[in-house]
């Protein structure tokens, strides 16, 4: 049986620390599964409007060699029914993704089955984050 990994982002420009994001999410598992956040959910957790828009985010992810699959976020957050419908075994976090860590150890043990998450290391975050590159471009 093959082992799911599923990460979470917006995925805004892929750059450099979302591509040793993804590697070493690989690493733990035989198949990735992306969960791009959808426009909506960017606003709300962000109060911005992504960059690029989800269609595009999407496309560039799902065109890249890093991932297995694509799917869109939850219309709602904390819902987790992406990680119900597709059950992976690990979820690998972002080092900066504190408040989904913490929601999601509130309800892993809900799930339906065992899954292990893991917290990734950064690459270069004063450099290669989101945010930074967007104020740059701005």
């Amino acid at each position: 049986m093959e082992k799911l990994v599923m990460v979470f982002g917006v995925f805004d420009g892929l750059h450099e620390g979302h591509v040793s994001f993804l590697r070493q999410a690989r690493s733990f598992g035989d198949r990735l599964v992306a969960v791009v956040a959808q426009d909506e959910s960017v606003m709300r957790l962000k109060q911005r409007v992504p960059q690029y828009p989800f269609s595009v985010r999407v496309d560039v992810l799902s065109k890249s060699d890093l991932v297995h699959m694509v799917v869109p976020s939850d219309p709602t957050e904390g819902g987790w029914e992406v990680i119900v419908q597709h059950r992976p075994h690990v979820i690998a976090l972002g080092y900066d993704q504190t408040a989904m860590r913490e929601h999601l150890l509130r309800s892993i043990s809900s799930f339906p089955f065992p899954c292990e998450i893991v917290v990734l290391e950064p690459y270069k975050p004063d450099v290669f984050h989101s945010s930074l590159l967007r104020s740059n471009t701005d």
